[in-house]
Parts: structure tokens; sequence; C-alpha cells
């Protein structure tokens, strides 16, 4: 059983704002977390339940991220964007 997508406000808000070229890669990205959700990163303290994946947009380092549940089959999608105030971004919702 595939896992199913929500999104949260935040991530909405911010997918609506972004190129074709980056709306390409965002995609791929997202295509290998719903394959395989435990390829991301644990965070710990304040985001402890969060994943973070790391990928790449032309030179610049996205990071994509998400919770999923593995008894419901979903995936979250919380935020979006480059290193730059990305973790500060995420901590305040």
């Amino acid at each position: 059983m595939a896992y199913q997508e929500n999104q949260t406000p935040r991530f909405s808000r911010t997918y609506k704002k972004l190129f074709r070229r980056e709306l390409d890669s965002i995609h791929e990205a997202m295509d290998a977390i719903i394959k395989k959700p435990e390829i991301g990163t644990e965070k710990l303290g304040d985001l402890s339940s969060l994943f973070v994946y790391k990928f790449k947009i032309g030179k610049s380092e996205w990071l994509l991220g998400y919770t999923f549940n593995p008894t419901k089959k979903i995936v979250t999608w919380h935020s979006i964007g480059q290193h730059e105030n990305f973790y500060r971004g995420t901590k305040k919702n």
C-alpha cells in the first residue's frame, strides 16, 4: 500500500511560489521519500519528530521537512526551502 500525502499550510504557501525547474526536482525528492520514508535524517530536540531530506537544485542545497506514520501510511510535508532559515521557520510551527 502506498503512502498518502498531507501538506501543512506552511508547505502549501511555499510550494505555490516555486518555479517549474524547482518543482521537478522537488517531485523527484518527494517520490524518493514516498518509496522509503526513512531516507531522511531524523532531527533532535525541538524538532524531534521531523525528518529532513537534503537534495540539490542546481548548485544550491534544498531541504524537505516531513513526518510519517508507518502504521497509517501517511507522509505529512511540513516545509521546504534552502538551508538559510529553514530550521528557524520550521520551529515556529
